[in-house]
């Protein structure tokens, strides 16, 4: 019976520091911070098409101005580049669900590593990204690249004929961007 006395403090204690080594603490998973972006990007002018990650507006930017001066509508389909230009229209695709949609860059980010651009929330339920999912791999294909001379640039892929009301009514009056044709 003494022997057995003295061995319960030790297990009591051995099961206290099991139960709170930092082995227990690391089995729940943590999120790194994701690591911001600085500095000024260079214009992209090219309408080459780009791979990345792309997200979507937090719900404090809703009503606060773009960099083109109107308020970010959660309803629209305007989103924001580093490199395009303001005013480029560009066709987004979620490359997991297959889905896209037609957007304008009317604003300048993100501001985050490996983010290539940030969607309305009405853009990115569109193609697929949900407020769980957060972020997704996608491919924007510029279609039209307001160029600093005035002159528009087309990209490589011409718009299918049921995307060209939607590119039309983008470049609505109070856009800075210049008037495109569009061939048929």
């Amino acid at each position: 019976m003494q022997r057995l006395g003295g061995a319960v403090p030790l297990l009591l204690i051995a099961g206290l520091a099991v139960a709170f080594s930092p082995l227990v603490a690391a089995k729940t998973p943590q999120r790194e911070a994701p690591q911001r972006v600085t500095g000024p990007a260079k214009p992209d002018l090219s309408a080459r098409k780009r791979r990345g990650n792309a997200s979507y507006y937090a719900r404090q930017f809703f009503g606060k101005p773009m960099a083109n001066g109107a308020p970010m509508n959660p309803r629209g389909n305007n989103a924001a580049s580093r490199t395009l230009p303001l005013g480029t229209v560009a066709k987004v695709t979620n490359v997991a669900t297959g889905k896209s949609a037609i957007i304008k860059i009317e604003d300048r980010g993100p501001y985050i590593k490996g983010r290539i651009v940030d969607l309305s929330p009405s853009t990115a339920r569109k193609i697929g990204i949900t407020r769980r999912l957060g972020v997704a791999k996608v491919v924007v294909a510029p279609i039209a690249v307001p160029l600093p001379d005035g002159r528009v640039k087309l990209g490589r892929r011409q718009p299918e004929r049921q995307e060209i009301p939607q590119i039309a009514s983008s470049f609505h009056r109070k856009s800075q961007a210049p008037a495109v044709a569009l061939r048929e």
